[in-house]
């Protein structure tokens, strides 16, 4: 059956772009072509047990994690689709140690795009829901290419942020600022439909937390007294994926707190905060919620190098204050 009011992610951007008579359709481009790429990369993913794009590349990235065939795949994806278009005027990828230059046969743009090509990529093998994220920023230096510093903003100068997400479905959602949109990938015409208008983080939530309690020794008292009342007092329920987008994918729609704190293996934290933290926090404030460090707004957070860490705290308003609560008591 046809639904009878379907508007496909073209069509909403470019209404979008209307509504700022001063915009050049340059942002509205970008989108797209970032759209584009998810709908390779979505390929690609559904086909990964058909096709010889399942396990290791024998290689391993900056952070020395080793890099999947479908790492590598999509990074190339998304720097192929964004490096020609005269709209970018450098890149970020979780997957290279230095920015992306665009190339000298190409027009650089204004805009700085920082993305995690495919987040979660040690889920691969298993089936597991993984994703692709991004952050947009403008150029803020005078140069005609962008540079380190155009890279290294605070969250909170993000034009935009969004995430796809490879699951029962491929859905994109981003933000620009005036709230939250998710699009689902029609197979059948290739087409990303608007699907989710306007997403907000529910209130009530669903009293659920998300961390990987493997780790509970490793944390420090004050996390662990935390996660202790959670499970007694508080009575939460537990609900935990392991694959950052699809957690917190799940945290919008429900509610509730994704925590990845700071360990005594990892001190600074374990997720990206430019490619990884941060834009999911603009998301994540856009509906309604709140992110932080555990001590203050992430968004806030100058960034001093490409691939620095954080402790993340994300989710229904009265939970990451709760969290920020215990967390500030100290140990």
């Amino acid at each position: 059956m046809l639904q009878s009011h379907v508007v496909t992610i073209s069509r909403f951007l470019v209404d979008q772009q209307r509504l700022h008579p001063e915009a050049t359709g340059a942002f509205t481009d970008l989108l797209g072509d970032i759209a584009l790429a998810a709908k390779l990369i979505s390929r690609e993913v559904n086909h990964a047990g058909l096709v010889d794009v399942l396990g290791s590349a024998d290689d391993e990235n900056v952070h020395g994690e080793e890099q999947q065939k479908l790492d590598v795949f999509a990074n190339r994806v998304v720097i192929r689709a964004l490096d020609h278009t005269g709209h970018v005027a450098c890149m970020a990828s979780e997957e290279s140690e230095e920015i992306i230059t665009i190339p000298e046969k190409f027009t650089a743009g204004e805009y700085v795009v920082i993305f995690d090509p495919l987040d979660g990529s040690s889920n691969i093998d298993v089936n597991v829901s993984i994703g692709t994220i991004f952050s947009i920023h403008r150029k803020r230096s005078s140069g005609e290419r962008g540079i380190l510093e155009d890279c290294l903003q605070p969250g909170s100068r993000q034009v935009a942020a969004g995430y796809i997400l490879y699951g029962s479905s491929t859905m994109l959602v981003y933000t620009s600022g005036a709230g939250v949109h998710g699009f689902t990938l029609d197979p059948s015409i290739g087409e990303f439909l608007l699907s989710h208008p306007h997403m907000r983080i529910p209130e009530p939530p669903k009293k659920v937390y998300s961390i990987n309690e493997a780790y509970y020794g490793r944390w420090s008292p004050a996390q662990q007294r935390l996660v202790s009342y959670l499970k007694t007092d508080g009575d939460f329920g537990s609900r935990y994926i392991g694959s950052f987008v699809a957690d917190i994918h799940r945290t919008l729609l429900q509610g509730g707190l994704f925590m990845y704190p700071s360990d005594r293996d990892s001190p600074q934290g374990k997720l990206r905060l430019l490619y990884e933290a941060a834009p999911m926090a603009m998301i994540v404030e856009q509906a309604g919620g709140r992110a932080s460090d555990g001590f203050q707004n992430l968004l806030d957070i100058v960034p001093e190098s490409l691939h620095e860490r954080t402790p993340l705290y994300m989710g229904s308003n009265d939970f990451v204050d709760l969290a920020e609560k215990y967390l500030a008591e100290g140990d």
